[in-house]
């Protein structure tokens, strides 16, 4: 089997080419403002589905793009999604990542009011000032807090990313998100995970 030696540098823009080159064959045509997002979330799982999947709410990478020019947070449900985040690059910006899914507190409260860590993080992140956007690509339970957090306390993010992956709630919790008047990028299905919650993150950043 002939191996293709290529510098280290030059592997993600040479990844990047082959995706175009098979969604070309495929026929499948992305918007221009949505590509760097769809292909990089192809690029993190190698998989072609998503560029049939995934889902935004009108103007989402730009808002979120606002949101983070005016320091916006990043708030995981992970944090395998908090580590896969580009700090510098949000930093840039004034912001930084945050996950509370460690917390001690966190746990002991869960645990007293019989809900999920999940949950409770996102109660905390919705607590704090300024604007939050969330990346959640584990637990449909922080998805339906945020959801009941909209609807009954008028809680607005800047953004929800949300691409859990699994069996129970997943899918109905994505299409609760995508019931609302707040920016969202969804990826339809059971399909997801921390992986790619920190990939979109990532393409977002980089177009800025």
């Amino acid at each position: 089997m002939k191996v293709d030696h290529i510098r280290p540098q030059d592997i993600e823009n040479t990844s990047m080419q082959i995706i175009r080159e098979e969604l070309a064959q495929m026929g499948k045509e992305i918007p221009a403002e949505l590509a760097p997002v769809v292909m990089r979330v192809i690029h993190t799982t190698a998989d072609f589905e998503y560029a049939d999947t995934m889902a935004f709410s009108p103007c989402a990478i730009e808002k979120a793009r606002e949101a983070i020019r005016s320091g916006a947070r990043i708030v995981t449900d992970t944090n395998m999604a908090l580590a896969g985040v580009n700090k510098k690059a949000l930093a840039k910006w004034g912001g930084e990542t945050i996950c509370f899914m460690a917390d001690p507190e966190v746990a002991e409260e869960a645990s007293a009011r019989g809900i999920t860590r999940a949950a409770v993080s996102m109660e905390r992140a919705a607590a704090l000032d300024g604007p939050t956007i969330f990346a959640i690509g584990n637990a449909p339970t922080a998805l339906l807090t945020l959801r009941e957090l909209i609807d009954t306390k008028g809680y607005k993010p800047a953004l929800i990313i949300g691409v859990p992956v699994g069996f129970v709630n997943v899918v109905n919790a994505k299409e609760q998100i995508m019931e609302t008047q707040i920016p969202w990028i969804v990826n339809r299905g059971r399909k997801g995970g921390s992986g790619v919650a920190a990939a979109i993150c990532n393409a977002i950043l980089y177009g800025m």
